[in-house]
């Protein structure tokens, strides 16, 4: 009962004119954001960062909710009309997609990925409802050696999910790391790392960061190394599903969110993997002419699938961001930044500080659904218009953006060239596939890491013995051991199982 006041509670206040205006125009972004190739919502997020430092925390934590989630109906849009994901989560959804759309079936791709999204978006906002409250009454229960094993769990995961190899993961972690050790010291107060620059003495800006990395080295990249990409359009047909295709899309989008939610809430690395699951277990349960369907005309359910799992996925990882302030992905990592932006810590204690703030934004998330689910079945022909806009052109204006805002912030010279020079390592990051997102969640949760290892330490009384002398620190170091150990041994087991087969 205390939830559903609580959840009554924060209706009214997304209702409100000024709040609804925030989330749809989040909304409306959100789907331009994921119909736009190569424009994910971590850019969008981290460019606007700065522009909303001035808006109310409620409306600005909507807003960044609805570019979250609406950039993941957008995401289908290029990948059924022109093969071209605009987000990394959409990327299965083109396999499929794709194909139907060139079988002359556009629409019915186009609607079954919009109505799975707003199905799997409902009911994994169901569970954040019903289970965040009680992630974040047990999490208040862990004393700081489980608090800072959290947090070496979601640097161990994040980088060795998020990129192409755990080694460059790590180092992008380490880079993070030593951007938040700049500035004074908590406990001590001496100044480090800053070179004997004033200007730094405050610590680096998460907000310089993200919008370098993100925002100018995605515009930078495309400059040096992406260039004019001509694209062909695959022609629109009427957007409605017939009634063989409720029959196929219905149970997909189920099974699909039952197997989305989970990675949601734990440090999985993103949609990738629930996505490619989805599509393999849809391609798996197809039989006859359905299966025949794969990889040739379209199969509806490799659309309604992918589209389910990745948008339960998205909805459920605000479970960890808020109860426990462990982001698992590119753009949590970057709203996890809003929050400190505000002076708002997300983890155990949100729930009792700001409670007003974490329902209003649970009740945008139902709002958000419903606004995206008409943006986008009746409107999509308006989206695909925004595939006209010229891509330097849209890259200028989003450096000029990010550019002005940035420099908005202090009116400072220095970050203007921070920012310059971030999102020039940004762009030889992504040259030689050095994910970024470590990079932020490393300069995050740093802090927070070592005032956390400095209070076990004390309360251990310099005993190391303080992270194993209870139970959950235990199992949260064998969590550890097997992120960073099972994924090679199975590549071992793999490798002599091939070495075995071409012996025989």
């Amino acid at each position: 009962m205390d939830i559903f006041a609580s959840l009554l509670q924060g209706f009214a206040t997304a209702i409100t004119p000024a709040n609804l205006l925030w989330a749809f125009v989040g909304c409306v972004l959100g789907t331009a954001v994921g119909v736009l190739p190569g424009i994910g919502p971590a850019v969008a997020v981290a460019m606007l960062l700065p522009i909303t430092a001035k808006v109310d925390i409620t409306a600005s934590m909507i807003f960044f909710a609805g570019i979250y989630y609406g950039a993941m109906y957008g995401g289908s849009t290029t990948s059924i009309l022109l093969n071209t994901p605009g987000e990394t989560a959409s990327m299965v959804t083109a396999m499929e997609g794709n194909k139907m759309a060139k079988s002359g079936r556009a629409g019915a791709a186009l609607a079954t990925a919009a109505i799975g999204s707003f199905v799997a978006g409902t009911i994994a906002t169901v569970l954040v409802t019903l289970f965040a409250p009680s992630v974040a009454d047990f999490a208040v229960r862990l004393g700081p050696p489980e608090y800072f094993l959290l947090m070496v769990l979601a640097f161990t995961t994040v980088s060795a999910v998020l990129g192409q190899s755990t080694l460059r993961g790590m180092t992008s972690l380490f880079l993070g790391l030593a951007l938040g050790l700049v500035g004074m010291d908590q406990i001590s107060g001496q100044a480090r790392y800053t070179g004997g620059i004033p200007e730094l003495l405050d610590g680096i800006e998460i907000v310089l960061v993200a919008v370098g990395l993100f925002a100018v080295a995605e515009v930078l990249y495309f400059a040096l190394y992406e260039g004019r990409v001509v694209e062909t359009r695959n022609r629109m047909s009427r957007v409605t599903m017939t009634a063989r295709d409720w029959r196929r899309s219905i149970p997909a989008w189920l099974r699909a969110t039952v197997i989305g939610a989970p990675f949601g809430c734990i440090p999985a690395g993103g949609t990738e993997i629930p996505t490619f699951l989805s599509y393999a277990v849809e391609k798996k349960l197809a039989r006859g002419a359905d299966r025949e369907e794969f990889g040739t005309t379209g199969a509806i359910e490799g659309v309604a699938g992918p589209e389910a799992a990745n948008n339960a996925t998205v909805t459920t990882a605000l479970i960890p961001l808020l109860t426990l302030g462990l982001p698992t992905s590119n753009t949590t990592a970057i709203l996890l930044g809003a929050f400190q932006n505000y002076g708002i810590q997300p983890g155990p204690q949100l729930f009792a500080t700001s409670a007003a703030l974490v329902w209003a934004l649970i009740a945008s998330l139902y709002i958000g659904n419903v606004m995206l689910l008409v943006l986008n079945l009746p409107l999509v022909k308006l989206w695909v218009q925004l595939l006209k806009v010229p891509k330097p052109q849209l890259y200028a204006g989003i450096l000029i953006f990010a550019t002005v805002g940035a420099y908005g912030m202090r009116q400072s010279t220095f970050d203007l060239a921070l920012l310059w020079g971030i999102g020039l390592a940004g762009v030889l990051m992504r040259r030689f596939d050095f994910p970024t997102a470590p990079v932020v969640v490393g300069m995050i949760l740093g802090p927070l890491a070592e005032a956390q290892l400095r209070n076990a330490v004390a309360i251990g009384e310099g005993s190391a013995r303080v992270f194993v002398d209870r139970p959950l620190s235990v199992g949260l170091i064998a969590v550890i051991v097997a992120v960073l150990a099972l994924p090679r041994i199975w590549k071992w087991v793999a490798g002599r199982k091939r070495v075995a087969t071409i012996a025989a």
